[in-house]
């Protein structure tokens, strides 16, 4: 979901409705209205294994947990954001209802999602993005990697639950080449099938997490990568938790601009 980058500011959200404010140089949902929390806080979704957190790194340099500033939406949502001269960096975390037919996947427990956003104001050699669960998991959860069909995605279980990240894998990333990712990158896709020379891709090797490694990015261009979280009860033995994470960037945000 591309917008234009506006001048710096704020405006009363139109028409009178509400109390909060439309962040003129808002990218992610920028007609929805909102309140700038303070202190700012590192954004995080709670699951039953702990916080899932967010890292973002630009060329070598990690940008802080807590961001520049943080906005409470409509609903429960929050965007942070992060602003450096070579980009800038938003962070939706949303609730997310994935529409699950009841008469096939049984009940999720809970299910919320984020929507990672760099806009590129200078060439941008490497960037990394990761979602990340605690690296000491209970003593009796088991996390693997669970990838599939166009999903980069990890399931943690215990006793009693089971909980699924997913976001977008290579292939899909190419597949959004022109809209949610850069054009240019569409032609990355022979990549996907031969990792021998590749430099970007998707890694889950501590298998409590996922870092996305970005090809190179031009002054200008945008990339938007879904993380999604969902959880049920662990005797559940349909698949609803990995269903329920395959989203793209662009369906968060219209669930999300819907229900703002």
């Amino acid at each position: 979901m591309s917008v234009a980058l506006p001048t710096e500011g704020a405006v009363r959200s139109a028409g009178g409705q509400g109390t909060g404010l439309r962040y003129a140089d808002a990218v992610l949902l920028p007609a929805v209205p909102r309140t700038r929390l303070r202190p700012a806080e590192r954004p995080a979704i709670e699951t039953p294994f702990g916080p899932l957190v967010f890292t973002t790194v630009v060329e070598n340099t990690a940008l802080p947990p807590v961001p520049d500033g943080r906005f409470e939406l409509p609903g429960g949502r929050t965007v942070a954001r992060w602003v450096r001269p070579e980009a800038r960096v938003e962070l939706l975390l949303t609730p997310y209802d994935p529409g699950l037919d009841p008469e096939t996947w049984g009940p999720l427990t809970g299910c919320r999602a984020a929507v990672w956003r760099i806009d590129a104001r200078a060439p941008l050699g490497r960037v990394r993005f990761s979602a990340s669960l605690p690296e000491r998991l209970a003593d009796n959860a088991d996390a693997g990697w669970d990838s599939g069909q166009s999903l980069a995605a990890i399931t943690v279980d215990d006793d009693s639950t089971k909980l699924t990240v997913g976001g977008m894998d290579e292939e899909a990333i190419c597949g959004a080449a022109g809209a949610e990712v850069p054009a240019r990158w569409a032609e990355l896709i022979d990549e996907v099938y031969d990792r021998s020379h590749s430099t970007w891709g998707v890694d889950s090797g501590h298998r409590h997490g996922m870092t996305w490694t970005l090809p190179p990015m031009e002054a200008g261009e945008h990339c938007e990568l879904p993380v999604v979280a969902a959880w049920a009860p662990v005797a559940d033995e349909t698949a609803n938790t990995w269903f329920a994470v395959l989203a793209s960037p662009t369906d968060l945000l219209r669930q999300a601009a819907e229900r703002s």
